[in-house]
């Protein structure tokens, strides 16, 4: 669960703790369980095949599978809950891509991982990888001969700031995956958050090499499309050329290209939103004519980006809608708000750093966005966790299940426009 997904501040694993006090154990345990039967079902992959889609990308945490408690011990909890989805998906005609999203020790630096730090410590500490290897020895051996299991993302948008350790790792859990299950396809990602392949050595066999390939209008403070983001004139041509720089690996190595995320944020402005969608088509566009097959980021949403969100008037909507308002405000949410309310803040720390660090360029994206990270994602967003729990006091178990429900499809609502397009794309 992403932040912006489902409206909390901070990470996952923030929420969860936060929410277990304020609902207790009972409430909390039926909330996530009702919530994670509600967000996927036969009626989410039965929309999902009329617009003409064949295939779905399903992020899974560790923890479903593994406590930190109790490394290396295989929970047949989280089997359940991924061979549910699979087979949904397998019922209409829909193969599925695991995405091991989260880690041990976290591969990259920023929330999605659910890391509270900006320090991705699983390329320095082997036992992090050693479990990531044994748990997908485990998830190899339960899925191998599964035909609609396309097969296996096994690490999302690595981040080693070295470069050193994510070429080796893939090589040693290709080996380890292969030795359990030969036929699956691998979906490797790229190093830094899926855009850098130089640093993965030759293609291993029976491999797809996976670009995520996010534009810059698309982004919740990108400008207008064509025009300038972030100081950078955008418009199809450079769009185009930023696809293929990231697919170079690809086309040199003459491997499939598969792009695993891209797509925009919507900002509920109809003009703006109409240059959003005409820069998604744009880049179906592109990505037909290279071949390349794609996976939109994301499906559902509390309103941000899916293709099918949260009715606005829901009770959940309702009950947390002081806390989205505060997130915009401080712009806590990395992927869905900006800086503009917090600006007296951040304006004296960049200049410090720009007279006092001039050369202070910390991975992946500089000092700018680590002061963000820091400042935003980090701080205000971990103060801001108890807020968003305090939205659920006085709930109980029953009302809990019946929040949960309102991300089911029958109460959702569908963003007609975008699954038009992917529609037209689909076909």
């Amino acid at each position: 669960m992403e932040n912006f997904i489902t409206g909390y501040a901070g990470t996952e694993s923030q929420q969860r703790r936060a929410l277990r006090r304020v609902l207790g154990q009972e409430g909390y345990e039926r909330y996530f369980a009702r919530f994670l039967d509600s967000f996927f079902t036969d009626e989410d992959a039965a929309f999902l095949r009329s617009l003409g889609l064949n295939s779905l990308r399903i992020p899974f945490h560790y923890r479903h599978f593994e406590s930190d408690d109790e490394p290396f011990v295989v929970d047949e909890e989280g089997f359940r809950l991924l061979d549910r989805v699979v087979d949904t998906c397998a019922r209409h005609g829909i193969y599925t891509i695991l995405d091991l999203h989260a880690v041990p020790g976290r591969q990259n630096q920023h929330w999605h991982s659910d890391n509270p730090t900006q320090w991705a410590d699983f390329w320095a500490q082997r036992q992090f990888q050693d479990r990531v290897v044994r748990l997908w020895e485990r998830i190899a051996d339960h899925y191998r001969g599964n035909a609609w299991v396309a097969g296996y993302n096994p690490v999302n948008e690595p981040a080693d700031a070295h470069g050193k350790a994510v070429g080796p790792f893939y090589r040693r859990l290709e080996a380890a995956i292969r030795a359990v299950d030969p036929d699956h396809i691998l979906f490797l990602d790229g190093n830094r958050y899926s855009t850098q392949f130089d640093q993965l050595g030759d293609p291993l066999p029976n491999c797809v090499y996976t670009a995520h390939d996010y534009a810059l209008p698309g982004f919740v403070d990108g400008g207008p499309y064509p025009g300038l983001s972030r100081g950078q004139f955008v418009d199809r041509d450079v769009v185009e050329e930023t696809f293929l720089q990231r697919t170079t690996y690809m086309r040199e190595t003459g491997t499939p290209i598969w792009v695993g995320e891209f797509g925009p944020v919507y900002t509920g402005d109809a003009a703006r939103d109409r240059q959003r969608f005409r820069l998604l088509e744009d880049q179906l566009e592109i990505f037909a004519r290279h071949e390349a097959s794609w996976a939109l980021w994301t499906y559902k949403d509390i309103g941000l980006q899916g293709v099918v969100t949260v009715d606005p008037d829901s009770a959940y909507l309702r009950r947390i809608a002081p806390v989205l308002e505060k997130k915009a405000r401080l712009g806590v949410d990395s992927w869905g708000s900006t800086d503009a309310g917090v600006r007296d803040i951040l304006d004296p720390i960049e200049r410090l750093f720009e007279e006092e660090f001039p050369d202070f360029q910390p991975y992946p994206w500089g000092a700018r966005r680590w002061i963000h990270g820091h400042v935003r994602h980090v701080m205000l967003a971990e103060a801001m966790v108890d807020e968003f729990a305090r939205a659920f006091e006085g709930v109980g178990p029953d009302e809990a299940e019946r929040l949960a429900d309102d991300f089911g499809f029958a109460r959702c609502t569908v963003r007609d426009e975008l699954a038009a397009i992917l529609r037209r794309a689909g076909r």
